[in-house]
C-alpha cells in the first residue's frame, strides 16, 4: 500500500539556499533510506498506473533510475535506461533540450524501444520539464507508445507539466 502524502513529505528534507541561494532543494535521500516508505513510494507509483498495459518502464539519468527499476520489477515490465550524452556504448538516438542557461543532451539506445511498446516513463522530480519531455520524445522517435509519466516530487512552480501536457502525469509529492 502507498503512504499518505504526509508519510512521504516527512522524508523529504529540505535545504535552503542549495544549489544556489534562494533555491530550496528537495533532498530524497532519506525516503530512499528508509525501506518501508521507499516501498511505499514505490508502490505509490505503481498505483497511479494500475491496470495500464505496460512493457517497458523507462528510467532517467540518475536517481531516475532507483524508482524505475523497482517499479519495472514490480509490475514485471523491462527497463530502459536514458542517459547524458556519451554514457550508452552502443548506437544511440539523441535528443537536445534546453535548459535555463544552455542546453543538454539525452541518449537512448537505438533497440531499446520496439515500435507499438508501452512505455511509462519515471523519474524522482519533475521540475522545469525540459528532462521528461525529452526522454518522452526519444520514446516516441522509436515508435514506442507513452502510457504515461511518473514522478515522486513536482515542483509545482517551476510549470513543468505544461511540457508534458499531452501525457498522463502522476506524481506523489507536490511543493
Amino acid at each position: 500500500m502507498a503512504a499518505s502524502h504526509e508519510t512521504l513529505r516527512n522524508y523529504v528534507r529540505e535545504i535552503s539556499d542549495y544549489p544556489t541561494d534562494g533555491v530550496t532543494f528537495r533532498d530524497i535521500t532519506p525516503l530512499l533510506g528508509d525501506a518501508a516508505v521507499f516501498g511505499q513510494a514505490i508502490d505509490g507509483l505503481v498505483e497511479g498506473f494500475a491496470g495500464a498495459d505496460i512493457d517497458l518502464v523507462v528510467g532517467v539519468e540518475a536517481r531516475g533510475f532507483l524508482f524505475a527499476s523497482a517499479v519495472a520489477y514490480h509490475i514485471g515490465a523491462g527497463l530502459v535506461p536514458v542517459r547524458k550524452a556519451g554514457k550508452l556504448p552502443w548506437a544511440v538516438a539523441r535528443e537536445e533540450y534546453d535548459l535555463e542557461y544552455g542546453t543538454d543532451k539525452l541518449e537512448i539506445h537505438r533497440d531499446a524501444i520496439r515500435p507499438g511498446e508501452r512505455v511509462l516513463i519515471v523519474d524522482d522530480v519533475l521540475a522545469t520539464g525540459g528532462t521528461a519531455a525529452a526522454t518522452a520524445r526519444l520514446v516516441e522517435t522509436l515508435g514506442g507508445v507513452i502510457v504515461g509519466l511518473g514522478f515522486v516530487l513536482e515542483l509545482d512552480e517551476l510549470g513543468g507539466r505544461v511540457h508534458v501536457a499531452e501525457w498522463t502525469v502522476r506524481t506523489l509529492l507536490h511543493y
